[in-house]
């Protein structure tokens, strides 16, 4: 049957149960039970349901656009979290708009400025690295519906969606010390950020844990060139020779490859390798790589059910703090 032809009486009638209680379970309603939810929105994910949006929107006024801001579009944690944003967004009738900040937060708070004028009904946001903006953000949670994701602002009264980033450093670390490592380099990414200073301070607690000091000299921080982080790692590799390397983001991977390469360091016999990373291709790298793989289509899943509930002005009084699990997964570039 075609799309078009499935409206929500033709889901009631396929589930056996009322068109009052699909029409709450599209919406998110807290009156519906998880369990009821599922059926309904798989079944209308199966049968291609989309709403018509025009009576809806000539009532309530709405644009039925929501905006989503990242960093990077080619990053795979986000292309994977637009997934997830994407298939909530349709079920409800509602388009999505992408904007792309290249980490840079003027363009962040330019792109958020003009959509203030009512052009979207809500914003899902991850916000750049580059610079710590909390006071925009508290003023901003008050003017548009607002939730972030990944990327986030911990004091800030909305929805916020991350992963275990403290307890995956810290499993990482312990993973590496298990496989043999004695001197692990950490390559320190998003240190402004919340997410960026949890995974190092895993990382340091891990190390404690093993009554291992901790040692500032390898720590590297990322830099905007992939030339400039491959010569970083290669003199760090010179000067103080670590056997097990720790990337907090998956943009050091390949600049990790490459410097071993360079200076024919095998991974890994000489240096054990492994890192944050939703690439796809991690495990065809030579050798295949351990990744911690965060959840990223369901992180952007949940973000965007918790930004309809704001709109349908329902689970204020929900946890706003939500954490889904990460997992290590272990490949050939730690080989223990």
């Amino acid at each position: 049957m075609a799309s078009d032809q499935v409206n929500i009486k033709r889901l009631a009638q396929e589930l056996n149960i009322s068109i009052a209680t699909v029409s709450k379970a599209l919406n998110d309603s807290y009156e519906i039970s998880a369990k009821t939810k599922n059926r309904v929105w798989d079944l209308a994910k199966a049968l291609n349901y989309t709403p018509n949006p025009a009576a809806s929107n000539l009532r309530s006024h709405k644009t039925k656009t929501i905006a989503v801001i990242i960093p990077d579009v080619a990053n795979n944690f986000f292309s994977l979290a637009i997934k997830g944003i994407e298939e909530v967004a349709r079920i409800h009738g509602y388009h999505v708009l992408i904007y792309q900040t290249h980490e840079d937060t003027e363009m962040e708070i330019s792109f958020t400025n003009s959509l203030l004028n009512g052009r979207v009904d809500g914003i899902l946001t991850s916000v750049s690295s580059n610079e710590y903006n909390n006071d925009y953000y508290r003023d901003l949670v008050k003017k548009v519906p607002l939730v972030f994701f990944d990327r986030v602002y911990e004091s800030l009264q909305t929805f916020k969606i991350t992963t275990d980033d403290y307890e995956s450093s810290f499993a990482a670390t312990q993973h590496l010390l298990d496989c043999g490592c004695k001197k692990i380099a950490f390559l320190f990414g998003l240190e402004k950020l919340p997410a960026g200073r949890a995974r190092f301070s895993g990382y340091q607690d891990a190390l404690k844990a093993n009554e291992i000091d901790f040692d500032e000299q390898l720590i590297l921080h990322y830099e905007n060139l992939e030339e400039q982080n491959v010569d970083n790692i290669e003199q760090l590799f010179q000067q103080h020779h670590p056997d097990g390397i720790f990337s907090s983001i998956e943009e050091f991977i390949i600049p990790t490859y490459l410097a071993c390469r360079n200076m024919s360091l095998s991974i890994p016999q000489d240096v054990k390798v492994l890192s944050f990373s939703n690439l796809s291709s991690a495990k065809l790298l030579n050798p295949a790589l351990t990744t911690i793989t965060q959840p990223a289509f369901d992180i952007g899943h949940e973000a965007a059910k918790c930004l309809f509930k704001i709109l349908n002005n329902k689970g204020f009084d929900d946890e706003q703090n939500i954490v889904l699990k990460s997992t290590l997964i272990k490949r050939t570039s730690t080989n223990c």
